[in-house]
């Protein structure tokens, strides 16, 4: 076979009707997360909040963090009324939907320059919400697909998280500028959340034994739900090592994702040019780069995948501090989105397809559910304190140091790809 006969096989799968319904479920995934990040930030410095303020309000996100605690009540027991019509997974997925619709429309009503305690209680809300949702979604996608498609099925996911992330920014910006009322762009933003309900009722079930009674006794609970996971995990050589990846390998990412809209807001980019370029634009980077993910997770294994897009992400966190020294510069924002967005959306694709080869069927969501709680901890807490850095170091210094922190990460990756540790059956 050819290598681009190769190519365009390995390609095949995306035409499975699965990977459209894990794409809108993606989408349903991204939506909720920038709402209660990037773009609220937007709306924060709007309203006259400083950038330490605003740095604080990362610390919303700390449910992506503890889901794992709730994960075994998602992955053993069905929601009322729904679990009996829809099953396990997709009973839970319409019901968090419902009740995200709802977070998000409360956090619309909210007035930040008046009362910021009371909007981050309502983003804390979203984000508690969004997390369920995650957990039960990510154990969808994880039991519809074999193993050999799980990198496919990653890359769908993610491009839909993408999407889902395009219409929560440079779509929410766009609407924030056209009305000048934030309070119904959210709005907007909610009654988005139809795209998943929808996707919902028209999916199937994956094949799953029937979901098991929770022990009477807590600690037996605790034991069955959260300890035998965690046995699992902690039974494979190296798991230590392979927990400190987790949790090193995207984070000189996320403290430059974290800090990006208010260095563009700081060089006084407008909210169109932001939804343009930085948004836009950078959607159809990303999306190219969680494909070329997908694929290269076929081609050259999971290992060889996150190699490549950590490396590129590195790099990557280099362009801000370009940009920051240039200022105001269309051209260098182009050239700065476009590498950031393809390469991430590489890594975040490999990344994906990792965790779910970790994952044990028996413990899917749970494990899941650990592995991404993991893997965004240290990245949320040294994001909160990221306003405070930028305050003391500047731009261009902040933005080197994010690309200094994504090397242990690799460092890691580098000895347990030599010590034949890295937690996936050979070939992988």
């Amino acid at each position: 076979m050819t290598p681009m006969r190769s190519w365009l096989t390995s390609m095949r799968v995306y035409l499975d009707p699965r990977m459209l319904a894990l794409f809108l479920l993606g989408f349903s995934s991204g939506l909720p997360r920038l709402l209660v990040y990037s773009t609220l930030t937007f709306w924060l410095l709007e309203e006259g909040l400083d950038i330490k303020s605003v740095g604080l309000f990362a610390a919303t996100a700390l449910p992506y963090n503890f889901k794992f605690l709730w994960a075994p009540l998602l992955d053993r027991l069905q929601v009322p009324v729904f679990g009996k019509l829809l099953g396990l997974r997709r009973g839970w997925i319409f019901v968090l939907q419902l009740a995200l619709m709802g977070a998000i429309g409360a956090l619309a009503m909210c007035d930040p320059g008046q009362d910021a305690f009371w909007c981050a209680m309502a983003a804390l809300g979203v984000a508690a919400i969004s997390a369920s949702q995650d957990v039960v979604i990510d154990a969808y996608r994880v039991e519809r697909l074999d193993d050999d498609e799980q990198g496919a099925g990653a890359a769908a996911a993610v491009f839909g998280y993408r999407v889902g992330m395009l219409a929560a920014s440079a779509g929410a910006l766009y609407i924030a500028e056209w009305s000048g009322d934030w309070q119904l762009t959210y709005l907007v933003m909610a009654g988005l959340v139809t795209v998943g309900l929808a996707t919902t009722l028209m999916s199937a079930e994956p094949d799953k034994d029937e979901p098991q009674e929770c022990p009477a006794s807590t600690l037996a609970h605790l034991k069955e739900g959260v300890v035998g996971p965690l046995r699992d995990f902690a039974s494979r050589k190296g798991w230590a090592a392979i927990a400190a990846f987790i949790l090193l390998y995207k984070l000189g990412d996320a403290l430059a994702g974290t800090m990006t809209n208010p260095l563009l807001v700081d060089l006084e980019f407008s909210k169109v040019e932001i939804a343009n370029i930085a948004k836009t634009y950078g959607l159809a980077a990303s999306i190219a780069g969680v494909f070329l993910g997908g694929l290269v997770v076929r081609r050259l294994g999971i290992v060889g995948a996150l190699w490549v897009g950590g490396v590129l992400q590195m790099a990557s966190n280099l362009m801000f501090s370009l940009q920051a020294d240039a200022g105001h510069d269309m051209q260098l924002l182009t050239a700065t989105i476009g590498v950031e967005n393809l390469s991430g959306g590489l890594g975040t694709a490999a990344f994906v397809a990792y965790l779910s080869a970790l994952c044990k069927r028996e413990y899917t969501a749970t494990q899941y559910a650990l592995l991404t709680a993991l893997s965004s901890g240290l990245r949320t807490l040294t994001s909160s304190g990221a306003g405070y850095a930028v305050a003391w170091m500047g731009w261009t210094t902040y933005f080197v140091a994010t690309t200094a922190a994504a090397l242990p990460g690799l460092a890691l990756l580098y000895w347990l790809s030599r010590k034949k540790m890295t937690g996936l059956r050979p070939g992988r």
